[in-house]
């Protein structure tokens, strides 16, 4: 009886507007646009009503709790995706009664309800997986993974899924046969394979440790110089040192080479590493009165004597003959700087002595000879690396004119302009 009821109500309307004297098909249509709002409506401020519910209960519920992760939760919108399966539940009831008299339309209507529930439910399935990400960000353990990747991931897998129902739905086709899968294993791969790459890409660079969130990275194919920031399933998002963004395919980080710099930032110390150019030319031997200049500076004087009588008791004893300083063996004001200069660095507080330390001749180029200091700093912050590396070289670059020698440095056009001039007066 209760069905003839509802029955009743859903073709009312049919009944009234043939009795206006309109035609039975115009009747029936205007009769299942009217039921058609009706639903919607009803549907509409019943999914209001329970999401505002809903949502007020989780977040009362959030607040109480000491756990985060429910706070995730509202913040992803799942209270709010839940709160939609009431009225869709109702309304799926309800359809039945209302248009019991149209069994065309009614399946075509739960057709539709379906997919919307398929859509909806995917939509969960993201909320929960975005929950658990923001929600493993914050433990020290995950902070440098690429959970995002795993994301990306598992919703492409859902919406996969979503989409084999929904053409289910539609077409009613048997989208178990083997055929079936293997045509649309085939496109998903065509569409999707730099997704694919970037998974498997995501998945090795997780496992061997290649890059972490928080890794400073140079990648120059790409322009990437800083920090990387976020790693998802297709790029790799860097945060240069000027605040640009350059993005990185994921892929390309175990197809290409790069450089991280994470090493460094885990070890005792930051590398120096540079060369100050000296002009050939001035390099000569030491003659009794030069050394005895250069051991006034303390912190070579030691050195100096040292290297002296090793000097005197390797000629006294070949019996070389010194008046010329070219036979036998002497200091060189070189020498004497390379030493002063590794002297200089390991006095040097900031240097770390522990860490490999040295300063080396290097072959000599047409642009004079090379002397590298080779060493590590304590401090590895960038700033403060640059100022240590600065003032050693500030220093040694001041102290070669002591030694008698020069920096080679390529003439300028003042240079060439001041020779020009100096040719003149003299003509």
């Amino acid at each position: 009886m209760n069905q003839d009821k509802w029955f009743t109500y859903g073709s009312f309307l049919k009944d009234y507007f043939i009795e206006l004297g309109l035609n039975k098909t115009l009747a029936i249509i205007l009769n299942i646009i009217v039921c058609l709002v009706i639903v919607a409506i009803v549907a509409t401020i019943l999914d209001i009503i329970f999401r505002k519910v809903i949502v007020q209960i989780f977040k009362a519920f959030s607040d109480k709790s000491k756990s985060t992760f429910d706070d995730f939760l509202v913040e992803s919108n799942f209270p709010r995706y839940v709160a939609h399966f009431i009225p869709v539940l109702i309304v799926w009831y309800t359809l039945p009664f209302v248009f019991q008299e149209y069994p065309e339309i009614l399946s075509s209507l739960f057709t539709v309800v379906l997919l919307y529930v398929v859509v909806l439910s995917v939509l969960v399935f993201r909320s929960i997986l975005r929950t658990t990400k923001n929600y493993a960000e914050t433990k020290p353990k995950y902070q440098d993974k690429p959970l995002q990747s795993y994301v990306q991931v598992l919703m492409i897998f859902a919406w996969g899924t979503s989409i084999f129902f929904i053409i289910n739905l539609l077409t009613h086709y048997d989208i178990k046969s083997v055929a079936t899968l293997g045509a649309v294993s085939a496109v998903v791969l065509l569409i999707f394979k730099d997704t694919i790459l970037g998974f498997v890409a995501s998945i090795q660079v997780s496992v061997n440790d290649i890059v972490r969130i928080g890794d400073w990275i140079t990648f120059s194919k790409y322009g990437a110089d800083g920090y990387v920031t976020e790693i998802n399933l297709a790029t790799v998002k860097v945060q240069n040192f000027d605040n640009t963004f350059t993005t990185v395919p994921t892929y390309n980080l175990i197809a290409d080479s790069f450089q991280n710099w994470r090493g460094m930032q885990e070890s005792k110390g930051r590398r120096i590493k540079r060369s100050i150019f000296i002009k050939q030319g001035t390099v000569k031997f030491m003659t009794d009165d030069d050394l005895t200049r250069l051991k006034q500076i303390k912190l070579i004087a030691p050195y100096i004597e040292h290297r002296e009588k090793e000097v005197q008791t390797f000629n006294r004893n070949r019996s070389v003959e010194k008046t010329s300083l070219i036979n036998g063996r002497n200091q060189t004001n070189l020498g004497i700087f390379r030493t002063y200069a590794e002297s200089f660095i390991t006095e040097n507080e900031l240097i770390n002595p522990d860490l490999f330390l040295m300063v080396r001749h290097l072959p000599p180029t047409d642009k004079g000879i090379p002397i590298e200091v080779f060493c590590f700093s304590y401090d590895k912050s960038w700033e403060n690396y640059e100022r240590i590396q600065a003032d050693i070289f500030d220093h040694l670059i001041a102290a070669v004119p002591y030694f008698d020698l020069e920096i080679f440095e390529s003439p300028s056009g003042t240079d060439f302009s001041k020779f020009g001039v100096n040719s003149t007066k003299d003509k």
